[in-house]
């Protein structure tokens, strides 16, 4: 019964997994998912008992990714995006070098405030009208383009909000927050900083020396640029509300400051990131009188039940053998060793996600690892090395997460042409050393912290 079970759940994740990266006819991802899942309990590989549990470990994650994509929307909404792009090419003073860094610096922080999808979704429109605008040859595209996703998405491994996968297991292996970012903020920053530097390296030759600069006059009273700019809202940038960008920004910070000063205290995640969308949406309502109707809209719903779908899909794995088959063969190599289970769990994650994408790779690693028995210093260690290949060892394929794939789909909509071949050149020279210096420094980075 097993071995068939064993068959008809390998058939199920594997159909599921080849739709959801393919998505014939445009279909949204969460319906293969759908289908898989359901699929799944009506055979009775997970029981039905385990829907509360999973809708439980999952609705909290889901809750907070979808406040900040809705307090994303916002911003669009009111032009901030926009106008930070404007900024970019004035502050940017004719250097395609300066624009090259100050792009990948709009994908961190906005990953760092939003999230890794939400910054893909944000960033990738804006690079494109910028390297448009400033008629920026195809060949000088590349390289503004396919960092600004690789930095994008490795920038949801410093802090667990910005990535949903990170924050289901976070609650797996019971790790607050805080001691998150104590752990892992510095080796992944440090990770993320080498492979900045690597693609600065391999793009130097294509990086053009000088981009068109734009004359703007700094208004001092207003404390602004004032130029009528074709990346601008309204085509003149005095028509923007400064005070409502202020007051727009200041909440997103509170917010996320929120998160890590709150949480302690036993206030959830979700509940925070729920008040900050609604204070950012009630003031936008108080300054422009623009109601729901875009938030409504906009808002990916489906990501509660994509997430549901694939944790009941990944429970479907475990509840099969995979986890025990995992726990048997590593156990023993990682049981009393941080750096073992540091490059080991690492470099499986990184295999896990560019075989069937990051999010059920990362759930299947997390479950692994809480069972095997380990020192609960030692999970934590694992737990860390998972994320950081299921966000940076991730990157090497387009397949290994969703951001990328979102990211590629919009290069395609916009008729700029970057295949698997000319990603994987960059990827598979760049991605191997960021993840290495990404494991090392959190092996020695966790050492020292328990000196």
């Amino acid at each position: 019964m097993l071995s068939s079970q064993i068959v008809l759940m390998s058939i199920i994740f594997t159909l599921t997994i080849i739709l959801m990266l393919w998505r014939p006819f445009g279909i949204n991802e969460t319906i293969p998912t759908t289908i898989g899942a359901l699929t799944v309990l009506v055979a009775g590989i997970v029981p039905w008992m385990d829907v509360l549990n999973i809708f439980d470990i999952i609705r909290g994650a889901s809750l907070t990714i979808l406040s900040t994509i809705m307090m994303s929307i916002v911003l669009e909404s009111i032009g901030f995006f926009r106008w930070i792009a404007l900024n970019i090419i004035i502050r940017s003073k004719g250097s395609g070098v300066r624009l090259f860094v100050y792009t990948n610096l709009l994908c961190f922080f906005m990953t760092m405030f939003f999230n890794n999808d939400g910054s893909i979704l944000i960033t990738t429109p804006i690079i494109i009208h910028i390297v448009t605008l400033l008629k920026i040859k195809p060949h000088q595209k590349i390289p503004y383009l396919i960092s600004g996703a690789l930095i994008a998405t490795a920038a949801s491994a410093p802090i667990a909000v910005s990535n949903i996968s990170n924050l289901i297991a976070l609650k797996i292996v019971g790790l607050s927050l805080n001691s998150y970012i104590n752990m892992m903020f510095v080796p992944s920053m440090i990770g993320i900083l080498t492979i900045g530097l690597l693609l600065y390296l391999y793009f130097k030759k294509d990086l053009p020396r000088k981009i068109p600069s734009v004359p703007v006059k700094w208004d001092k009273t207003f404390s602004r640029y004032v130029q009528t700019h074709p990346l601008d809202v309204k085509q003149h940038s005095e028509d923007n509300d400064w005070k409502l960008f202020k007051m727009s920004f200041a909440i997103v910070i509170l917010t996320r400051a929120s998160f890590f000063a709150l949480t302690p205290f036993g206030v959830p995640l979700e509940l925070i990131g729920m008040v900050g969308a609604f204070l950012l949406i009630l003031l936008r309502w108080y300054k422009t009188k623009t109601g729901l109707g875009d938030i409504v809209k906009k808002t990916p719903w489906h990501v509660l039940l994509f997430a549901f779908n694939m944790y009941v899909l990944v429970y479907g794995l475990k509840n099969v053998g995979l986890n025990d088959y995992i726990v048997s063969n590593l156990k023993p190599l990682i049981m009393d060793s941080p750096f073992n289970a540091t490059m080991i769990m690492g470099i499986l994650l990184t295999i896990l996600s560019n075989l069937f994408n990051n999010l059920p790779a990362v759930m299947i690693g997390t479950l692994s690892i809480t069972e095997m028995g380990l020192d609960p210093h030692l999970v934590q260690i694992a737990y860390l090395a998972n994320v950081i290949g299921s966000d940076i060892g991730a990157l090497l394929t387009p397949v290994g997460t969703l951001a990328t794939l979102i990211w590629m789909y919009i290069l395609k909509k916009h008729s700029i042409n970057i295949s698997w071949g000319k990603y994987l050149r960059v990827t598979f020279l760049i991605i191997p050393i960021g993840l290495i210096v990404s494991l090392i420094s959190l092996y020695f980075w966790t050492n020292w912290l328990l000196m």
